[in-house]
Parts: structure tokens; sequence; C-alpha cells
């Protein structure tokens, strides 16, 4: 059974997640403050669903604790729609972002995502992370090579690790920041942003198809894998 931290404020929003996630057979803890959240967090929760918005500090001091000790996933649950807040959310770690009001089958969904991409199965973990699989796109670290539709195709090294990451995070969105700072060429120096629009399209080119079928642009944000099972 997983256990889920909340951290919410709002006694009405605390009380339907609880009751939604109980039913869906999920061990609760919440907390409506910040003080709270500190303590419960030392229960190891299996993942965190956090607002920003605290009656005794800002939400994002907790997300930054959570990242510096290696801790659970985390979902930002929060009224703050802007782009700016969502690309600093993401960029600090969270691992998904949703905006009030959502649907609750929605967030129920994106729990459950969640939760499988950082509670793997035991068995073929060690060959899981080998292979990266999205859609019809396969990536084998083990023997660096690509099939898209089954059929191999070659990629530059700055293609390849830019597949890599994405595949790796598959279902998360990346912002543009956090893929400048994880993408390095191949003499060592930064990519620039125009770099990275560079490699996404001929990325996109080599994998065929729809540009949009497996690497999504989310507009104004940043990119993702995906390929349709997984919220």
């Amino acid at each position: 059974m997983s256990r889920i931290l909340l951290v919410e404020d709002d006694e009405t929003i605390l009380f339907a997640l609880r009751s939604a996630l109980f039913r869906e057979g999920y061990e609760i803890l919440a907390a409506g403050s910040l003080a709270g959240a500190e303590k419960l967090a030392g229960e190891n929760p299996d993942l965190i669903v956090l607002d920003l918005g605290l009656p005794d500090g800002e939400g994002l001091c907790f997300l930054r604790e959570c990242r510096e000790a290696e801790g659970p996933p985390v979902i930002i649950l929060t009224a703050r729609d802007g782009e700016a807040d969502i690309i600093r959310g993401l960029d600090m770690g969270a691992d998904d972002y949703v905006t009030k009001p959502f649907k609750l089958g929605v967030l129920l969904s994106r729990i459950r995502a969640a939760l499988r991409r950082s509670q793997p199965d035991e068995k073929g973990q060690e060959a899981a992370a080998e292979r990266l699989v999205c859609g019809d796109v396969l990536l084998d670290k083990k023997e660096t090579r690509v099939q898209a539709g089954g059929k191999e195709i070659l990629l530059t090294a700055g293609e390849y690790r830019l597949l890599e990451i994405l595949l790796e995070n598959k279902n998360r969105t990346l912002t543009r920041t956090l893929l400048l700072q994880k993408l390095w060429d191949i003499d060592g120096d930064f990519v620039n942003s125009n770099t990275l629009t560079v490699l996404i399209k001929r990325l996109r080119e080599k994998l065929g198809g729809d540009p949009q079928r497996m690497i999504k642009t989310v507009r104004g944000i940043g990119y993702k894998a995906e390929d349709g099972n997984e919220a």
C-alpha cells in the first residue's frame, strides 16, 4: 500500500482528497502547514501532493528540502496557474504540476503514473533501466542504439543524449532550462537555447512520423516524451 502525504491548508479540498485517496486504497498522511509537512515527511511517504500557499511558509521551500534529501515524487497542486510559476515549480524538481480547480480523476491518474515511475517492479528492473521505451521508439543504453518503428536510426551524440533524458523522464514535463542544464556538447560546452531547438527538430525528423507523436511540446514550458499510455 502506497503512503501519500497531502499538504493542503484548505480543509474542504483536504477532506475530499483524503476521502478519494482512501477509497483508492492509499494510506494517507495529511498536513495543513509547512511545519506539519516537515514533521510528517519523516514517516517516509511514497509521494507528496503539495500546495504552495501555506499559512506558515512557502511550499516551494518544502519542495527544495525534498529534492535535497532525494525524497519521494512531488506533485504540486495549486491555484497558481501562471507560466512562470509552473516553470519554477518544475525546474525546482516537482514531478508534476496541477492547477486548481482540478478534475479529481485526472489528479488520481497522475498520482498513479508518478508512483509507477518511482516504484518499478523489482523483477526486470535492471534490464528495464538499460532499455528505454516510448511508443515505437526503443533506446538500448547497453548497446548505445536507437530503433523507431523497428528500424535502427543513427543519432549524433547530442541527439542521443537528448532522447535519453526525455525517455528517462517519460510522461514528465521537462522545462527548457532543465534540459539545458543536463545537455552538454561533446567538448563539454554548455548547449544554448537555439541548439536545443535544433536538436529537438532533428530528433523528431529522424524518429519520423508526426513531430508531436512522441516528443510533445508543452507550450511556453518545454517538452516531454509521451506514448499515451500514462497520464
